[in-house]
């Protein structure tokens, strides 16, 4: 399980797994619970590199967001 802290949101932390290049768990810890499991439900099951480029720059508070940390812990996640 790789967890990615997170900097500038609500959510602290996000649980991640990624399996072949689909992400098979992703968990945020933390944030405003609806919208942070949304985007989780959403993201498991697909391609990371698709998911991470869909929410790459979104904006919520400053210059990053829930969604926009989960594509940013995609393209930290360990080879």
């Amino acid at each position: 399980m790789y967890i990615y802290h997170c900097k500038g949101t609500c959510s602290t932390a996000i649980e991640l797994e990624i399996t072949d290049g689909v992400i098979t768990h992703c968990k945020f810890i933390n944030g405003c619970r609806g919208n942070t499991q949304g985007v989780a439900k959403l993201a498991v099951g697909r391609k990371a590199e698709e998911v991470a480029a869909m929410l790459e720059g979104i904006q919520c508070r400053g210059n990053t967001s829930c969604p926009d940390q989960l594509s940013r812990a995609i393209r930290s996640y360990p080879a």
